[in-house]
Parts: structure tokens; C-alpha cells; sequence
């Protein structure tokens, strides 16, 4: 099964609201789960050692030094960018204040384009989404310090 359709139907499994999709074909078969666990695929296949990095882990490791630090979570499976075009700054930086509606970033998810705004106020102290990256939905991609 190609890679790009495999990526579409993880897209559409986590925007919709069916928690589970197998797909069986000559080429091969998968199985979506909205679960923590991610992708469920068989060990052997090729798309599963593709989808492995798809698959990681929706949030920071624990960390006594976040402590106090609000999460800032993707609500969709997309391509994270920090600015709206290559050329220009990005919308925020570490340190940078923010208010609450302010735009963060972009996640582009099927062509379109996602203005992620700021559910509070506060300063950016974490990006944890590298500019470019594949983001998954409930991902955190920034932590910040609230007012």
C-alpha cells in the first residue's frame, strides 16, 4: 500500500469520528486506531517501519523544570510552519509574548492552510515541533508560560 495514502488515511481516521479502520487489498493491509497507541501495523510490513515516526509519543516527557508551563496542543494531523511563507519571520519565537487569539503557527493539513491561534496569554518558553514537521492531532507544540 503506498506510503501518501496510508498518510491520507490516518488524516481522515483522526478527523472523523470512527475510532478504528482496516483496509485489506492485494497490496497489502492496514489498520488506523484512535488510540494513544497510534498506528497499529504489522511488524513486517514496509509502511509500518514508515509510519513508526508517525506513531510517537503526543506530548514532552515529564519534566519537573515545566512545571507551571501551560501545553499549547494541535488539534489536527498536519505540517507544522512557524511563519506564513519561507521567507518571512515566524509568528512567534521562544520568549515571545502572546495574547489570547494571537497566531502561533500554521498546520497545513489537505492543502488547507490552519491559523492555530493562542488559547491564552503568556510568553512562548518551548517549540516542540520542528518548522516543516509532521504534527500529529492532539500533539503539543508549544509550552508556555501563562500570565
Amino acid at each position: 500500500m503506498d506510503l501518501d495514502r496510508v498518510r491520507e488515511l490516518i488524516r481522515l481516521v483522526e478527523q472523523s469520528a470512527i475510532d478504528e479502520l482496516e483496509i485489506s487489498g492485494d497490496d497489502g493491509s492496514v489498520r488506523i486506531r484512535k488510540h494513544p497507541q497510534g498506528v497499529a501495523l504489522p511488524a513486517a510490513s514496509p509502511v509500518a517501519a514508515a509510519a513508526a515516526p508517525a506513531a510517537a509519543s503526543a506530548g514532552p516527557a515529564a519534566d519537573p523544570a515545566r512545571d507551571g508551563l501551560r501545553e499549547m496542543r494541535s488539534p489536527i494531523v498536519g505540517t507544522f510552519y512557524r511563519s506564513p511563507s519561507p521567507e518571512a519571520p515566524p509568528f512567534v519565537d521562544v520568549g515571545s509574548r502572546v495574547a489570547p487569539g494571537q497566531t502561533l503557527c500554521i498546520i497545513e493539513a489537505m492543502k488547507v492552510m490552519n491559523e492555530i491561534e493562542a488559547d491564552f496569554g503568556g510568553v512562548i518558553r518551548e517549540i516542540l515541533v520542528e518548522n516543516g514537521g509532521p504534527v500529529e492531532a492532539e500533539a503539543v507544540i508549544f509550552l508556555i508560560e501563562p500570565d
